[in-house]
């Protein structure tokens, strides 16, 4: 406590750009001085407090449980130039963990809530909102910033903006131009375990170099659901995958809005029907919406041990004051209190951030359909919708693409044809689009006899 009779300033602050006396004390203990835990080459001064001040940028990618903190963490760590990344709306169930959001904004985006909430409680702090997807900006928007942070729910995304850093890497003869690597801070939770790595893309693990460590989505195998139901989230993805498109219950063409309290409503009743029919107990409306959402469990303290670890790491990287985490952190709190630091190693032909074009080993005679399994159930690819395309003839030739349903039913009698019989020879290139990099990933086929 000061040992002043002065009022503490919380809100407003005072003088030039809301600054007072001793404000940013307790950074300028860091910055300032020497320590048996700074960086060999670290030279204390005062300018450092200035660049986090006056010239970082940083980038937050998610408002949510993760973002809300981080914004906080950042804002009172002296960050005063950040962007705030968000495609979603505040939804009730957020409050009990998202602080920056109170019942009255339910309904308006995250990002400019969150916003608005740390530039009103920060002064001098300037947090700028944007309420669209990380995939509407370009390489210049991305370019501009000295590092970018995630707290994000979806590993397709963290892939994708995995894939934007690197494709911003500049390679001169060969060898990375540091200048044109930003970093990626990147966290996770899920209920009481949660993880923190450092990115430096081109030069450590990528996320992609370590994709094996992410856990696949549970599907539960379709005869359980539709003949042998034994849980009670196998009574809700009955209805949902097959009740529903038979009933039409809210019309026809109308898809489950998982968002729709009605279209939940209806799930939940349908699945206490199918759960009474087998004996099964423990359908909820909780869980009922957990299953349809995919929802995955949060915990507030955990997010805020993880933010509070990827803040840190952020603050290491702009002040050049101390070693960041080398590179990858787990902690664990369900049962006693768990940390491991483990350095997570770049794989020589990570498809991501390798430049080398991953061979592809296959019979002339194995299908396509054979090749786009492969890209979608191979633990290191993971790919959601691959799009296959070849230079055939010295055209350029598609031969799948998922997503428009006009190309996909063109495309879709070659799944069945032979690589041989579509052309396709030994050492091809063939350029995979998917929605998990905003790059093409080249694949050679390596035919095998």
């Amino acid at each position: 406590m000061a040992d002043t009779d002065e009022p503490m300033v919380v809100d407003g602050g005072s003088g030039d750009g809301g600054e007072w006396e001793g404000r940013w004390n307790h950074i300028s203990t860091f910055l300032e001085r020497p320590g048996p835990f700074t960086h060999p080459d670290f030279e204390p001064s005062t300018e450092s407090l200035q660049f986090l001040l006056d010239t970082c940028k940083i980038l937050v990618i998610g408002a949510g449980g993760l973002g809300c903190e981080l914004l906080k963490d950042l804002a009172l760590s002296g960050f005063r130039h950040i962007h705030v990344v968000d495609m979603d709306t505040i939804d009730v169930s957020n409050l009990n963990r998202q602080f920056l959001f109170r019942l009255k904004d339910v309904g308006r985006p995250k990002a400019d809530i969150a916003a608005d909430f740390i530039n009103g409680r920060i002064p001098g702090c300037n947090v700028v909102p944007h309420f669209k997807k990380i995939q509407d900006f370009d390489e210049s928007f991305y370019r501009q910033f000295h590092i970018i942070v995630c707290g994000l729910d979806s590993i397709i995304a963290r892939r994708w903006m995995n894939g934007m850093l690197l494709s911003l890497l500049v390679y001169e003869d060969g060898v990375l131009d540091p200048s044109s690597i930003i970093p990626l801070i990147d966290g996770g939770t899920e209920g009481f375990k949660g993880n923190a790595r450092v990115i430096f893309p081109g030069m450590t693990a990528c996320i992609d170099c370590t994709l094996e460590l992410y856990p696949p989505q549970i599907n539960f195998p379709m005869c359980t659901i539709a003949s042998m139901p034994r849980l009670p989230e196998h009574c809700v993805e009955y209805v949902r995958m097959l009740l529903w498109p038979k009933e039409k219950p809210f019309g026809d063409g109308v898809g489950l809005d998982a968002d729709d309290p009605e279209h939940i409503q209806w799930v939940y009743q349908k699945s206490q029907e199918r759960a009474a029919e087998f004996s099964i107990t423990g359908v909820t409306y909780r869980l009922t919406q957990g299953v349809v959402k995919r929802i995955i469990p949060a915990v507030a303290s955990t997010n805020a041990v993880i933010a509070a670890a990827c803040a840190t790491e952020v603050f290491k990287i702009a002040s050049s004051a101390y070693i960041p985490l080398n590179n990858y952190m787990v902690f664990n709190d369900v049962d006693g209190l768990y940390t491991y630091t483990f350095e997570a190693e770049r794989k020589e032909n990570c498809s991501s951030c390798s430049q080398v074009p991953q061979d592809l080993h296959f019979s002339p005679s194995a299908k396509l359909q054979e090749v786009l399994d492969y890209l979608t159930e191979n633990a290191s690819l993971q790919m959601k919708s691959p799009a296959i395309t070849a230079t055939l003839e010295g055209k350029n030739k598609t031969l799948y693409l998922q997503t428009v349903a006009s190309i996909e039913q063109r495309t879709r009698p070659n799944l069945s044809k032979s690589l041989k019989e579509l052309g396709l020879l030994d050492g091809q290139e063939l350029a995979v689009a998917d929605v998990t990099t905003p790059q093409t990933v080249l694949f050679k086929l390596s035919f095998t006899s």
